[in-house]
């Protein structure tokens, strides 16, 4: 009998392995299932690097889940790869946190307010998007209440935020949180099957960005 079981695990042992070497590390990408191609591809701000843009809005419950599993992965990527934020403009509400983001950008406490202003949202169920409940959050925060007000109210803010309405346009966002890789390929947390499941997918499209260029992947 312990023959028997000694022989039987070492099968077992051989099959796992013969199976595993078998298997990819990754699925190959597929195209209309796990990302789409962006049409016609939009211009990049990164410069040389290839350019990772979240689309995202401070009103989206599945953009704040997002963040404690987007943002290690953010710190690791390679030199050759920029993280960028756009907050998309679907609506009025949306609009209003986009203004949100480039007031708090433009006074240099993007940084700060960013992750406070999601709990705020989702986590207390503050109303931002109220504008005297938004300045008196904003001066809890030891951020000056009247220089954000009128940077909020700014005609910096105001382009910028036109711009996001733009840019959602051109790049045919329609939910969020939806990335897009080079200015060519677009994805989200629906396409990869998960928040997990996204970033090994984003690391699959920087690889093909990088080999789009003719370097390694």
């Amino acid at each position: 009998m312990k023959m028997n079981l000694a022989v039987l695990r070492m099968w077992v042992a051989a099959l796992f392995f013969a199976l595993a070497w078998s298997m990819p590390a990754h699925a190959e990408l597929v195209l209309g299932k796990q990302y789409t191609l962006i049409s016609p591809p939009q211009p990049t701000e990164t410069g040389k690097n290839i350019e990772v843009l979240e689309f995202f809005s401070y009103a989206c419950p599945h953009c704040f889940a997002l963040e404690p599993t987007l943002n290690p992965w953010v710190k690791k990527l390679p030199k050759d790869v920029t993280f960028r934020r756009l907050p998309a403009v679907f609506n009025e509400t949306y609009r209003t946190y986009a203004r949100i983001f480039y007031a708090a950008e433009a006074m240099g406490v993007l940084e700060k307010l960013h992750p406070a202003i999601f709990n705020a949202v989702h986590g207390q169920h503050i109303n931002l998007g109220n504008e005297q409940t938004l300045l008196e959050w904003v001066a809890k925060q030891g951020v000056d209440s009247k220089k954000f007000s009128a940077m909020y109210t700014s005609f910096e803010v105001d382009y910028k935020t036109k711009r996001a309405d733009q840019l959602t346009r051109s790049f045919a966002i329609t939910g969020v949180p939806s990335i897009a890789v080079e200015g060519k390929y677009l994805t989200s947390t629906s396409m990869s099957g998960g928040n997990e499941q996204l970033l090994p997918l984003l690391d699959d499209l920087i690889k093909k960005a990088r080999q789009d260029r003719g370097g390694k992947s």
